[in-house]
């Protein structure tokens, strides 16, 4: 009998934070839930941090998972934009470990590989992917979208990371 795994995969963003919820059981992958996390853009970065950490501190209390997988950041040209993101992925962070959870990280492009085979795919073709691979899925937005597929990655590469670690 294979154990029942609840994986919550983070696509942290200051805007909107994308997540997803998945159960893996020996091979079998099935759909939970997702959603998106939205901060108020006019409030401050510290209460929007504290808004992004309450919210996903709910849908951590709610949902129960036994691990999180989060998305790592990628640096591109605009360093302020960087650094807003690198403060939300903290929180993506923090708020799973303050729950005694096991937190994964992934680059973008094993994310891209693992759920679509290429690791430049466009986000057309991951969430394609997703709903093939979770046809109960209704990811509802983009970010939900990639917070299912960074779920499903870490459902392909939890046992490689377990003999690993």
């Amino acid at each position: 009998m294979s154990e029942r795994v609840r994986i919550l995969g983070l696509d942290p963003g200051l805007r909107r934070t994308g997540w997803g919820l998945v159960t893996v059981e020996g091979t079998k992958l099935s759909y939970v839930a997702s959603g998106t996390i939205l901060s108020d853009e006019k409030r401050s970065l510290a209460e929007r941090l504290k808004q992004l950490h309450d919210k996903l501190s709910a849908v951590i209390g709610e949902f129960a998972p036994d691990e999180v997988a989060v998305e790592e950041t990628f640096v591109n040209k605009d360093a302020q934009a960087t650094l807003k993101l690198g403060h939300a992925r903290a929180i993506a962070l923090l708020a799973p470990a303050q729950a005694g959870l096991p937190v994964a990280e992934y680059a973008a492009n094993l994310v891209k590989k693992t759920v679509v085979g290429s690791g430049h795919a466009e986000k057309r073709q991951i969430h394609a992917m997703v709903r093939v691979l979770l046809p109960k899925a209704d990811p509802g937005s983009d970010d939900a979208a990639d917070a299912l597929a960074i779920a499903i990655t870490h459902a392909h590469h939890r046992k490689a990371r377990t003999l690993a670690g």
